[in-house]
């Protein structure tokens, strides 16, 4: 099966293009060759930005694929480029959505891929949403063959999970007061890379898949409290420090954040995988969040250069948490 992959080298992508080549794909990367993570082997690299329609074409010649991912569309031109691009060469077209595009919060759990489409926060999360809709009008119109995966918090070994990373780790192992939004009870999935790439794969040349939208995420649940917890344990900090703040109050201080909560993390997400493993049979997720903790701070911890404190960071946390303990005095 000849596969070609838009970008293939970023957090999710890298761990879906290693499996790819391993189970024997004919796997295809077009990029810019501007990447900190190593092109597996077998693997055949077209140098050339997407974003530049006339160059890519010349690129790519007259080579056609079974299936077609990007892995960096994010707005409904982006669609409509790779349309132009893919028309008459592919049998798949992959569309990496969000599971933040669905209904935010929920009103009913667990989500399913029929939970609609719906965030009235999170501007990221509504270009998705009309990016889905432009591939479904094109599927109607001129049966173009899409698919749309929409994952969750999915991460690799350089991805810590909370908002300034590795300034938190660090302030744990200060024993610095760390913010959780919300009371930290909230239900949150953490997918590890590697576990995507295997529900993901099985979805590249699956005919059963056209026309059709798949989450692929861990069923491990955890609280925002433990999310904290756990990595705390990995770094070998003390005992938290822990200052629950409403998502709103965070938001009044940093849009950026806040919107990332309100539109998101607040809400708690429990996720029906039942679709994805009906058609991708050796998904199965076995790096618990523990372990994938670990794994992080052992990166960041081997090189001391990976461990960047980010002091703006530290002082609007520093704010923030002056600003709801001044509201509430002991």
């Amino acid at each position: 099966m000849k596969v070609l992959f838009v970008g293939g080298t970023g957090k999710i992508s890298s761990a879906v293009s290693a499996l790819a080549v391993e189970k024997g794909l004919d796997l295809y990367l077009l990029n810019r060759g501007v990447t900190d993570r190593p092109v597996p082997a077998g693997a055949k690299v077209i140098k050339g930005d997407i974003n530049d329609v006339e160059s890519v074409k010349a690129a790519l010649g007259d080579l056609k694929f079974d299936a077609v991912v990007n892995w960096i569309a994010y707005t409904e031109e982006d669609i409509d480029r790779d349309i132009e691009l893919f028309r008459g060469r592919t049998n798949q077209y992959i569309f990496i959505s969000s599971a933040s595009a669905y209904q935010s919060p929920p009103l009913n759990l667990p989500v399913t891929e029929s939970t609609p489409l719906d965030n009235p926060y999170w501007k990221y999360s509504q270009d998705k949403i009309a990016c889905e809709d432009r591939l479904m009008r094109a599927y109607k119109e001129e049966k173009f063959p899409f698919t749309v995966v929409r994952p969750s918090h999915t991460y690799d070994k350089t991805m810590l999970p909370f908002q300034g990373g590795w300034t938190v780790i660090d302030r744990m192992r200060k024993g610095n007061k760390i913010l959780v939004h919300g009371d930290g009870s909230s239900l949150w999935v953490f997918t590890h890379h590697t576990d995507f790439a295997k529900g993901f794969v099985g979805l590249l040349g699956n005919n059963r898949a056209i026309g059709e939208a798949f989450h692929i995420t861990s069923d491990e649940l955890l609280t925002w409290n433990q999310l904290h917890e756990i990595a705390g344990r990995a770094a070998g900090a003390p005992p938290l420090d822990i200052v629950h703040v409403p998502s709103d109050l965070i938001n009044a201080f940093d849009t950026d954040w806040g919107v990332g909560l309100l539109g998101d993390k607040a809400a708690s997400m429990i996720f029906d995988n039942t679709k994805i493993k009906r058609l991708s049979p050796e998904f199965m997720c076995t790096v618990p969040y523990e372990m994938g903790a670990q794994e992080m701070v052992e990166w960041y911890d081997a090189d001391p250069a990976r461990q960047v404190v980010d002091e703006e960071f530290n002082a609007l946390t520093d704010r923030i948490i002056a600003a709801y303990e001044g509201a509430f005095p002991v």
